[in-house]
Parts: structure tokens; C-alpha cells; sequence
């Protein structure tokens, strides 16, 4: 097998999530179909020797595609053919008989009616609000893409965010953030009964754990990676940690005394976690807006 094979094979294992993140960004199957083979063109003219997190690398390239496409999309006052149709785009039914699982996932996880809202958003507030809200993806890391700071970031996802409720977006947005908190409750509670099979269920195979700075000095692994690695790094462990909404998505806290202290954000595709960032840095966690539960 030759290096452009074995560059397409990895490609492959991230379709879906580029597919999902493009789609949610464009509302369009067609036009998320076009982000994602625009984002391998650019996979397969670089030096993949130089990219630490394929991943990370893919989601804000296409990310970036999306951003312009959307600006592109503004300028011309264009609306995408197959927008805001039925559940699954045209595009997803016709390669649903290849690909089922991708298309059940963007039929499940995005509504025509959360489409009609995200679409009244700026371009640069909707890529924020589908990042972070959607997908998990901390401010320091969407900044870049969006060339703005951080701080600046979160006030576009906080707006877009605001917007979204406002509209009256319906049981999409509320469905969706429901049961990623039921994923994150669960995950807590398995770690918690040190129950490894239960923290297996709840994270995807290729899950990745990473660690800032801070919580590398406190003793965390700075970066851990697969489901066997991951449910053993939290096994018997986060006993304290508490259900929290970290900028309007599912997360949870350690905060003894009343003072966050870590920070737990999750990535949760198709109901399992697929990434897990701790956040200890004192200056990104004071950025952070927590929203505790009732109950």
C-alpha cells in the first residue's frame, strides 16, 4: 500500500465527523459533501509528517472551508438547493446505502427547524456556536480559524447562542444538550463506581483525553488516547466532580469550597464521548461560564 492510500485510509476514519461538522455549519448536504473533499485535496498536498492531531488538523480545516463558503454564500444572497427540506438532506439519502451510519447520525442530531434558526446567524457566529455548543471545541482552538481572540470568540458563541434561544428553536437544540447531559451524567457516574464497562459504553473507541498545562503539574497525562487507556485513567476517580454547563454545553466541574478548580469539557458524537479536555489554567478557566444545575 502506497502513502496516498495510507493517507486516504486515515482520512476515512474522520469522514463522518467532518461530514456532521460541515453539515451542522452549512445546512446543506450537498455543500458539506464539497467542504469535506475540498478539505482531503488539502489533506493530500500537505506534509503530514508535521501534523501532531490529524483530527484536530481536519476539523479546522474544514471548519475554515465552512467559514468561507458561508461568507461566500452571504455576499451572494444564496441559499443552499437542498436547505431546510426533509430531515435528511437529498444528499444523505442518496449514499445512505453506503454510508447509513453517517446518514442517520445528521438526521438524528440536526433538524430542519434548528437549520432555519442557525442560518440567521453571522458566519462567523454560527462556525463559534457549532464548534463549541455542538461539538465541544474549546475557544482557544476556534479563535485561530476564526482570526479573532479567544475572548472575542466566546462573545460570538454567547450572541449566537442567545439568538438560538430566542427564536425559539424548539426540542432540537434542547433534545440535543439533554442527552449529551445524560452521556456526561453517565460517564460520572461509572467513573465514579469505578465501573469500567459502563465508562467503555459511553466513550468512543478512538476517545482522546488531553490535559493542559496545569493539570499536567497536578499530575494529569497530558494526553491519553482509546477507550481502555481513557476508562482506566478515570476508573475510581472525578468523586467530586459535579454536572456543570460549560458555556451552554454539557461539561462538569471540580470546584472545592465553591471555586472552580478543573474544568471537564466534553466532545459527544452519536452518543459517545469522542474527546475530553481538562481545563486548569486559571486564566482559561476564569473565561469560562459555568452554570451549575438546580438539582
Amino acid at each position: 500500500m502506497g502513502e496516498h492510500d495510507r493517507l486516504a485510509e486515515r482520512f476515512e476514519v474522520h469522514r463522518t465527523h467532518l461530514r456532521a461538522v460541515a453539515y451542522r455549519m452549512l445546512g446543506s448536504g450537498s455543500d458539506a459533501d464539497d467542504a469535506v473533499q475540498e478539505s482531503w485535496l488539502r489533506l493530500s498536498r500537505t506534509d503530514v509528517s508535521e501534523i501532531e492531531n490529524l483530527g484536530g488538523w481536519l476539523t479546522t480545516v474544514v471548519s475554515r472551508i465552512c467559514l468561507n463558503m458561508l461568507q461566500s454564500r452571504r455576499s451572494r444572497r444564496e441559499e443552499p438547493l437542498d436547505a431546510y427540506g426533509a430531515e435528511a438532506p437529498p444528499s444523505m439519502s442518496a449514499t445512505a446505502g453506503t454510508d447509513p451510519e453517517n446518514a442517520a447520525l445528521l438526521a438524528d442530531s440536526v433538524g430542519s427547524a434548528l437549520l432555519v434558526v442557525l442560518d440567521t446567524l453571522a458566519p462567523a457566529e454560527r462556525v463559534a456556536f457549532v464548534l463549541h455548543d455542538m461539538f465541544a471545541v474549546p475557544f482557544d482552538e476556534i479563535a485561530p480559524i476564526l482570526e479573532r481572540a479567544p475572548a472575542a470568540t466566546r462573545q460570538l458563541a454567547s450572541r449566537a447562542r442567545r439568538r438560538v434561544r430566542e427564536t425559539g428553536q424548539g426540542s432540537d437544540g434542547a433534545t440535543d444538550l439533554a442527552r449529551r447531559r445524560e452521556v456526561v451524567a453517565a460517564f460520572l457516574t461509572a467513573a465514579r463506581n469505578g465501573d469500567f464497562t459502563a465508562l467503555l459504553a459511553v466513550l468512543d473507541p478512538e476517545v482522546v483525553l488531553r490535559a493542559d498545562a496545569a493539570a499536567v503539574r497536578a499530575g494529569a497525562a497530558g494526553e491519553v488516547r482509546g477507550a481502555t487507556s481513557v476508562a482506566d485513567a478515570f476508573s475510581g476517580q472525578a468523586r467530586a466532580a459535579r454536572p456543570v454547563l460549560v458555556d451552554g454545553a454539557a461539561g462538569a466541574v471540580w470546584a472545592p469550597g465553591g471555586r472552580p478548580r478543573v474544568v471537564i469539557t466534553f466532545a459527544i458524537t452519536d452518543g459517545r464521548i469522542v474527546a475530553i479536555d481538562l481545563v486548569a489554567e486559571p486564566e482559561h478557566l476564569g473565561r469560562l461560564d459555568l452554570e451549575f444545575p438546580d438539582n
